[in-house]
């Protein structure tokens, strides 16, 4: 052979070669990643090839399917009060694919779960067609109700945990969406629909889950984070003894005072009072006093700077970790750089009704197989534990006081004890938009244990500026969440 044929030979043998490695990588390395790509077709259409496993809330379905006769996809999802639950099942379309439960659980859902894969087996053998799991949530139908109604047209956000073990028992976002609306395969109605909800087309942003992915200021609401600082390094030990805080006070290295809100006696007040009244100058200085290491420490073992996930993940809620003495003060009346989830603060006000221990959030109890077996039981798990005991009944005897004869008066519940801390949180440049308004709170059984920590943000309303306040507009669909808890026991 010439050496030119040659040469020609070895190129082409090299090109094969080249080939079949190519070929055998795509069929035995590539095959299952490319066999679940979310561009693969093949898997969507196997995704509702078969009604999908239900979302359980008081042992009944929240979601459903229903069969259709156009395109590939046989089953199409359905939802039960759509715009109320959307902040936990997500969506599943046929055409902008899942989130939250609805796309963490898909696997269960669908039931395609490797865990299934004995019932999968013996379905195939059988003959019996695929059927999913179900996904059994924590969440309370009367909770859900009562915060997502308490919301309105509203602009906000409501979470509630069960102190004792974590299990979130409401989880409300405002403005919401029916993912009904959605779910098929992009017929002109889908398409419009998904195009409004979207955040270009529709400022108001419904498709933001805000009790999880939205921060705000959490403004003195976190005064009760300041009070757990000051009890737990012994800043303060006792309550009711009158602290060393001038009214006017001038945050240090600085000309600068730091003013309350109204006329309300702040000048070396009780931590209770200060709480009671919600003195900015008591809290600044005792957060100044105590440093940043401090308040951060504290912060911390709330669940601050670091993402939740219940199984859906929340956002980080932020307690600065770079501050000068004057940012401190700020930052522990809830300003500066301060900002918090919903789901955040219900889990401050859960740990002090805990008694001090935080309980891990969760909102799924179990994943179940399609012949109710069992697959995986969420058990309980303490995260944390920012407050003694001791220290932690006292701050609860503070909050109680906020709502007996406070700001928080308005959470009130008829022969229930109730501890809150009410927020207005500055919003914009200078304070020139609508403020937040906050409230945080727990209420005790019968028997003394706390069932239900709440969290609750306005983030806008038709109210008169002056009129915006946590204990006006906040305080009320907390205790109507409260209360519906209760009722439910």
């Amino acid at each position: 052979m010439n050496k030119p044929l040659r040469r020609i030979a070895i190129f082409c043998g090299l090109l094969v070669m080249a080939l079949l490695i190519r070929d055998n990588w795509i069929q035995y390395v590539q095959a299952d990643t490319l066999k679940k790509h979310e561009h693969n077709r093949r898997v969507s259409i196997e995704r509702y090839a078969q009604p999908r496993g239900d979302i359980i809330v008081d042992g009944k379905p929240i979601t459903g399917s229903t069969e259709t006769s156009s395109s590939d996809f046989k089953w199409k999802r359905t939802y039960k009060d759509g715009e109320m639950w959307a902040p936990v099942t997500g969506y599943a379309s046929q055409a902008f694919g899942a989130t939250q439960l609805e796309s963490i659980e898909d696997g269960i859902l669908t039931g395609n779960d490797d865990r299934l894969f004995f019932r999968r087996t013996l379905d195939m053998i059988t003959g019996k067609k695929q059927k999913g799991g179900n996904v059994v949530t924590t969440l309370s139908s009367a909770a859900q109700k009562a915060a997502f109604e308490g919301l309105g047209d509203k602009k906000g956000a409501v979470a509630a945990i069960d102190p004792s073990t974590g299990a979130i028992l409401a989880l409300a976002s405002t403005p919401s969406y029916d993912p009904s609306t959605f779910a098929g395969n992009s017929t002109d109605t889908d398409t419009k629909a998904w195009t409004k909800l979207q955040k270009k087309q529709n400022p108001d942003d419904p498709m933001l889950n805000r009790a999880l992915r939205e921060t705000y200021p959490p403004g003195s609401t976190f005064k009760a984070v300041t009070a757990a600082a000051a009890l737990e390094h012994e800043l303060v030990t006792d309550p009711d003894a009158k602290t060393d805080s001038p009214d006017p006070w001038t945050m240090p290295d600085t000309t600068t005072e730091l003013p309350n809100e109204g006329n309300i006696p702040c000048k070396d007040a009780s931590l209770r009072n200060a709480l009671k009244f919600s003195c900015n100058t008591v809290f600044g200085k005792v957060g100044s006093d105590l440093g940043k290491d401090k308040m951060l420490e504290t912060a911390e073992k709330f669940g601050f700077n670091k993402e939740q996930f219940v199984p859906v993940r929340a956002s980080a809620s932020v307690f600065p970790t770079a501050m000068d003495k004057p940012q401190t003060a700020l930052s522990s009346i809830g300003q500066f750089d301060t900002a918090t989830t919903p789901l955040q603060m219900a889990m401050v006000a859960s740990a002090i009704a805990n008694d001090g221990t935080l309980m891990k959030p969760y909102m799924v109890d179990r994943l179940m197989g399609q012949n109710v077996d069992v697959v995986e039981q969420t058990e309980p798990k303490e995260m944390s534990k920012p407050l003694s005991p001791d220290n932690a009944q006292k701050l609860q005897s503070m909050m109680e006081t906020v709502v007996d004869e406070g700001t928080g008066t308005k959470a009130q519940i008829p022969n229930v004890k109730v501890g809150g801390k009410t927020g207005t949180a500055q919003h914009g440049v200078k304070n020139e938009l609508a403020p937040y308004a906050w409230f945080i709170s727990y209420a005790k059984a019968d028997d003394g244990s706390s069932p239900v920590a709440v969290a609750v943000v306005v983030e806008d309303s038709q109210a008169e500026r002056d009129d915006i306040s946590g204990g006006g507009l906040a305080a009320p669909i907390a205790k109507d969440v409260m209360k519906a808890v209760l009722d439910s026991k």
